[in-house]
């Protein structure tokens, strides 16, 4: 898979820091992180499809476009987290905004019923979690 062999030197646990002559470790707690971000990041992908092939034209390139900015937010913070990049705290802060954003949007436009109990249930369950973890490691230092 493409992913692995980006993020090889992670895979066993410590990897060349950016801009660094040394290999530094990455804890597990880490490694579970950049692979929750690069997890999500690569779940919205098909997402993109459902939503392009679903809405009106319109709404589908307003919708998709987000969406797709979210994906490409936390698949480079993820894949910078596991190799140990600390250059990943810049799309980790991108991807809290864009996920913010995306749950107030969906509440906001959500019908009355099922549809906003999906909202609800959807920015509840992944989004603002999602959204608090990438806010937190894009406030950490290490």
């Amino acid at each position: 898979m493409a992913l692995n062999t980006i993020n090889s030197p992670a895979i066993g646990g410590s990897c060349t820091r950016h801009g660094s002559t040394g290999t530094v470790s990455l804890s597990a707690a880490r490694r579970r992180q950049g692979r929750i971000l690069t997890g999500a990041g690569l779940a919205l992908l098909p997402w993109l499809g459902y939503l392009a092939g679903t809405l009106p034209p319109a709404e589908a390139a307003a919708w998709a476009a987000l969406d797709a900015l979210e994906a490409a937010a936390l698949l480079t913070a993820g894949t910078r987290l596991l190799r140990g990049d600390s250059r990943h705290r810049a799309p980790a802060a991108a991807a809290a905004v864009l996920l913010l954003a995306d749950a107030c949007l969906d509440l906001a436009t959500a019908a009355p019923g099922t549809e906003l109990a999906t909202a609800l249930a959807m920015a509840l369950g992944a989004e603002l979690p999602l959204a608090g973890l990438a806010a937190w490691l894009a406030s950490r230092r290490t």
